[in-house]
């Protein structure tokens, strides 16, 4: 081609839907299953007792297979967490998420492990590790993630969140 040849583009744009089916497999749907009933369930090691949640087939710390399912509350206790500034596509909805929004790790209570999801509180000044917290689930369960709407946090008797100390700071 010589240097004074143009080259020209068409470009063609189309939307294809990709719809897919995913198997999660015996323990994966026990807690899908569970979520569509509002329920969090977990698998608990018979060798060193150790409760997961998502259940694992295998636990994660003596390498024994974890046949047995445990129903843990819907409550926990937010081990950490960040704030999502920025907008994307949100891969459960397809829909762009709206931001600023609160994401965090949660040990449900009587799990081992963490569980990340999306947080109802958007000030991460209200924030704080060690906020217990609560699964809301949207009244409409179809055995998905989307069942759990989001975590808020519990609020203590005074009236504010529960983990959350007011007070001076002591210095050493």
């Amino acid at each position: 081609m010589a240097k004074d040849d143009k080259e020209e583009f068409i470009v063609v744009s189309c939307g294809v839907p990709l719809e897919y089916r995913y198997s999660v497999g015996e323990y994966g749907a026990r807690f899908l299953e569970g979520l569509k009933r509002g329920k969090i369930t977990g698998s608990r090691c018979g060798s060193c007792s150790l409760v997961l949640v998502p259940p694992r087939i295998v636990c994660a710390r003596c390498y024994e297979k974890m046949d047995e399912f445990v129903q843990l509350p819907p409550t926990g206790t937010l081990t950490s967490y960040t704030q999502v500034t920025f907008p994307f596509i949100d891969p459960m909805t397809g829909i762009t998420r709206p931001v600023p929004y609160c994401y965090g790790m949660i040990r449900f209570d009587g799990a081992d492990n963490t569980f990340q999801y999306f947080l109802k509180e958007k000030d991460i000044r209200k924030m704080r590790v060690g906020l217990r917290v609560r699964a809301v689930f949207g009244k409409k369960r179809d055995g998905t993630l989307r069942d759990i709407l989001y975590f808020q946090t519990e609020r203590a008797p005074s009236g504010r969140a529960a983990g959350v100390r007011r007070g001076r700071k002591r210095t050493a």
